[in-house]
């Protein structure tokens, strides 16, 4: 969970310097892969506790 947030968190920093910094659309675009690449981890690690049932 730490490592999602901290993900979240760089994804979050970088899409703002990339929108208000004049020339750095490149960072925007990075910090949106972030966030794919970090919902894709979650699901990952969602899906394979959701496979372990009890019997």
């Amino acid at each position: 969970m730490a490592l999602f947030l901290l993900l979240l968190l760089v994804a979050l920093v970088l899409g703002i310097i990339g929108v208000l910094a004049n020339g750095l659309f490149y960072l925007l675009v990075i910090g949106v892969v972030i966030v794919i690449a970090d919902l894709v981890l979650v699901g990952l690690r969602l899906g394979r506790r959701r496979r372990r049932l009890p019997r």
